[in-house]
């Protein structure tokens, strides 16, 4: 009591122990059956395969009755839980901002006829060259992103997707709640560099940022090697009848011919990817052409303009032979260094996948 409260949360030890006494407040009912249950699971010697091999854990006092008590009727503050996860001291990046990745994994549930709301989700690597839909839950997970040799992340936020759930609407809707409660708990502030958010292909990237575009952020995101966008609009020559053009001429992935000179280009010696060469493109956008999810837009579609980054590396650790990445990023005018550091964070997105 002696020292001051703001140096004692900077202690590795005490900032553990605040956290873990701000969970036990998060558990509304059979708190101290579900805190010991927690224990457990994060002390058990390998894999959780069993209910009932947890009472077996030292951290677990009670018997397997008390187990299943606690599961069934115990009940968890979800909302102060968040709150306490976005209050953690958060990993940075090398420029100093926060970086989350989102993703979306599934709990596959075949044989859970029962089960409310499952989905057939999309499985990789359960039998040769095929993907095969499983039933199952998918859960959209959010993740702030490390800097430095390891592959550790934070999980601050999860959510379930329901039948029918579009996954941009879902995921701006969830980043936008948990930014506001990190705005909340002044891991951002005003003077801080935007939030970077990095997203897969799976995402619809130019939608993902159009919906966030009221928020600190920037988002980050990897594009088919099949798409084409559009360059900026042309200027208007004096004297010209007819409605301006809204679109300039076409970028195409596939198509070296239409992409002209670079506006950035850097090229780095890798451990692991050897040379690693990047170019980007300004101010380029997708033509929308269906409003479908765009309803509450007023007029005409939008223009969302971004940068498009190549990645092309040298070799993989795996043997295989290296494709080009293309990356879509919502700022403009992008330097060397900003594409140098955007696609080495965007590899960090992997990160996310050993968490899963």
């Amino acid at each position: 009591m002696s020292l001051l409260h703001h140096a004692v949360r900077q202690e590795p030890f005490a900032e553990l122990s605040r956290f873990r006494s701000e969970f036990y407040s998060c558990l509304a009912k059979r708190s101290d059956a579900l805190f010991e249950l927690a224990d457990a699971v994060l002390c058990a010697d390998g894999p959780v395969r069993s209910l009932v091999e947890l009472s077996l854990v030292g951290e677990h006092r009670r018997g397997h009755g008390g187990l299943y008590d606690a599961l069934a009727a115990g009940r968890v503050d979800i909302a102060r839980l968040r709150r306490a996860l976005a209050t953690v001291p958060l990993p940075r990046a090398a420029d100093g901002r926060l970086v989350l990745a989102a993703d979306i994994t599934c709990w596959l549930r075949p044989d859970a006829h029962t089960s409310p709301q499952r989905i057939l989700c999309h499985t990789f690597g359960r039998g040769k060259d095929q993907h095969i839909p499983v039933p199952g839950w998918p859960y959209s997970v959010i993740c702030a992103l490390e800097a430095g040799r390891n592959s550790w992340t934070a999980p601050l936020d999860a959510l379930r997707l329901a039948p029918g759930d579009d996954a941009a609407t879902v995921t701006a809707r969830q980043m936008r709640e948990l930014i506001e409660r990190l705005m909340d708990a002044g891991q951002w502030k005003d003077d801080d560099p935007d939030i970077l958010i990095v997203v897969d292909a799976g995402y619809d990237v130019p939608r993902l940022a159009h919906l966030l575009k009221d928020l600190p952020v920037q988002v980050l995101g990897r594009m088919r090697s099949d798409r084409v966008l559009r360059r900026a609009a042309p200027p208007r020559e004096p004297g010209t009848w007819g409605r301006p053009p809204r679109h300039g001429g076409e970028f195409v992935f596939g198509d070296p011919a239409t992409w002209n000179t670079p506006d950035a280009a850097t090229v780095t010696e890798t451990r692991l990817y050897g040379t690693a060469t990047a170019r980007a493109w300004d101010r380029l956008h997708p033509r929308l052409t269906h409003r479908s999810a765009w309803v509450s837009q007023l007029g005409a579609l939008p223009v969302i303009e971004g940068t498009v980054i190549r990645l092309q590396v040298e070799y993989l650790p795996s043997g295989a032979t290296p494709k080009p990445v293309w990356l879509w990023w919502s700022g403009t005018d992008a330097t060397d260094t900003q594409v140098d550091l955007l696609w080495q964070v965007f590899l960090r997105r992997f990160d996310i996948e050993h968490t899963f």
